[in-house]
């Protein structure tokens, strides 16, 4: 981890100049994941800036990265809001740490900036013999990784939609996220929940060998008692596109999409770009700036790019899941940085 003390001595006479000797430490998701995407184009801005270079470590399970960057251990990786919560009461993937430990530990962490862009959907094969997403008894689907953020988000969307519970109604199998799309494809499992961007890398490799059908949540099951739990939850967004434009992010490939109205509804998954809260104000600041002057290389670099759902103007907090029932700060370089840029940030993210 960059020690304040190392920095302090060249930032009074050229904090940028400062920055561009840091080497950065990351993790993120598996390629053609949406926190790849933002994490890879964040390494090339940073770099082209002159602020930083990031060494990225692909294909991380982000709640152990998580768990490196509150330690102290690595600078950044995108952190899915239900992380920090968990770590808080030292429940769930960190049962084993804590409440004291974890609260002690979610405490270190900070947010540079927010995204929502990884929407979870239920997806089959064409020639699956599931008919009915509400009816997957007995079935195998693929939920996650053995642990972590997706895995619990996975299995709410499927007691949502089905009422079956993983073990019971229907048989959760889980991979690391490098396994997940052979794991899909040589036949071991059913049908797959995952959260994706728009479009989808993996659902486009899966779509490949296959025609396959993505579903969102149906309406009257989105706007259920249970339905609104799970999408207003821990560490969740609502997520709604126009389903033409999820159509047309498809075209050309082997992919139906499934829903029963004019948009295509489901929850997403509230990230933050995290680091600890002893980062150097100036270098947070540096990477936040060249983040907010990147907007359109961010936008255009991919065709996901317009479906990131990235923080790039005023923050209340409450939209990016950071100021409910999760409390994630901003780190006052990234405040300032927004704030020179002309955007206003709630209080309740200010340390």
């Amino acid at each position: 981890m960059l020690k304040s003390s190392i920095i302090a001595s060249f930032v009074a006479l050229a904090p940028v100049a400062a920055a561009a000797q840091v080497t950065l430490t990351a993790e993120t998701t598996s390629p053609g994941s949406t926190p790849h995407y933002i994490d890879t184009t964040l390494a090339a801005v940073l770099e082209s800036a002159g602020v930083a270079k990031m060494q990225i470590t692909e294909g991380a399970t982000l709640t152990n990265s998580v768990q490196a960057v509150a330690e102290g251990q690595l600078d950044m990786t995108p952190a899915p809001m239900i992380l920090p919560f968990l770590l808080a009461r030292g429940i769930g993937p960190y049962a084993g740490i804590g409440e004291e430990r974890g609260a002690e530990l979610a405490g270190n962490m900070r947010a540079l900036f927010f995204s929502s862009s990884s929407a979870f959907v239920f997806t089959h094969y064409n020639n699956s013999d599931i008919t009915d997403i509400r009816n997957i008894e007995g079935k195998r689907i693929w939920n996650g990784p053995a642990r972590g953020a997706a895995l619990t988000s996975g299995r709410a969307l499927i007691k949502a939609l089905s009422g079956l519970q993983d073990g019971t109604g229907y048989e959760g199998v889980q991979t690391n996220w490098p396994d997940m799309v052979s794991t899909i494809t040589g036949g071991g499992v059913d049908g797959w929940v995952s959260p994706e961007g728009l479009p989808s890398g993996r659902q486009i490799t899966i779509a490949a060998t296959g025609g396959i059908t993505i579903h969102d949540m149906p309406s009257d099951i989105l706007n259920s008692e249970l339905g609104q739990q799970v999408v207003n939850a821990p560490g969740h967004a609502r997520y709604t596109v126009p389903v033409d434009e999820y159509r047309a992010a498809y075209e050309g490939n082997d992919i139906t999409i499934v829903t029963d109205d004019d948009t295509f509804d489901t929850f997403a998954v509230a990230f933050a770009q995290s680091v600890h809260a002893s980062m150097d104000d100036d270098l947070a600041y540096a990477i936040t700036k060249a983040y907010l002057d990147a907007e359109e290389r961010f936008a255009t670099g991919a065709p996901i790019g317009q479906y990131l759902f990235l923080s790039f103007g005023d923050i209340d907090g409450v939209r990016e899941g950071a100021c409910g029932p999760v409390q994630m700060k901003m780190h006052p370089g990234a405040i300032r940085a927004y704030e020179d840029a002309g955007h206003n940030i709630a209080d309740c993210l200010r340390p």
